[in-house]
């Protein structure tokens, strides 16, 4: 079945009109949370929801090394905050190229543009350089922020071995419930989030090799008050 322009657009503000009602009856009187377990797999993260606040008692690191809570980060801005691999994939630079494009548009809309990875301080300077990026990128080298959002999972044995063999990541390690030391990967996810902290609207999906369309995105930014 040919999905349509027209169907996705529709499907994206029925989806949004769901989260406002989400919202309506299920706000956390608190924006601070406990950091979630890391998933075995992929398919079971939990993610921050539509209707749930940022948790802001997580730091977050600059691409000067400087730690400071990601609230001062949002500093009560409408965000539009992306998850990410790592500048090492292909499917990510993509994306990152395509947020450029439409950076000056969801500035019209009021909203600051920020990236988070895994990749360390260093790394993150390389993308900003190489894409000629203006929005801001953060580390997340130890995969906190990422927990806090329910994003992280153990990748398995046969994908740690190789990312680190091929891209020589330099990742800590960490022990899954069988005690085996895996590389810790973020699902791929875009958060749409208001001035309160609050999440408006969100994309994850476990399969990295798909992200949220452009122009899906900027809807859901304008339907942003």
């Amino acid at each position: 079945m040919r999905i349509t322009k027209t169907t996705l657009l529709a499907s994206l503000l029925i989806l949004f009109v769901s989260s406002q009602t989400f919202a309506a009856n299920n706000i956390s009187t608190s924006n601070t949370s406990t950091i979630k377990a890391i998933a075995e797999s992929a398919e079971q993260i939990t993610p921050l929801m539509n209707g749930q606040y940022v948790p802001t008692n997580i730091e977050v690191t600059t691409v000067s090394g400087k730690k400071m809570p990601i609230a001062k980060v949002l500093n009560n801005k409408k965000t539009i905050l992306f998850f990410y691999r790592g500048g090492w994939c292909p499917f990510c630079n993509t994306q990152m190229g395509q947020l450029k494009q439409i950076e000056p548009q969801l500035n019209d809309l009021g909203f600051q543009l920020i990236g988070i990875s895994t990749d360390n301080e260093q790394d993150l300077q390389k993308s900003i350089g190489e894409h000629q990026l203006n929005y801001q990128l953060l580390a997340d080298f130890n995969s906190t922020t990422s927990q806090a959002f329910g994003l992280a999972f153990y990748a398995s044995q046969k994908v740690t071995d190789r990312y680190l063999a091929a891209m020589n990541l330099k990742n800590p390690l960490q022990k899954n419930a069988a005690g085996d030391k895996r590389l810790v990967l973020p699902a791929p996810a875009i958060y749409v989030i208001d001035s309160q902290g609050l999440v408006q609207f969100n994309y994850v999906n476990t399969n990295y090799k798909v992200r949220l369309h452009a122009e899906l995105l900027l809807k859901a930014a304008q339907l942003v008050k």
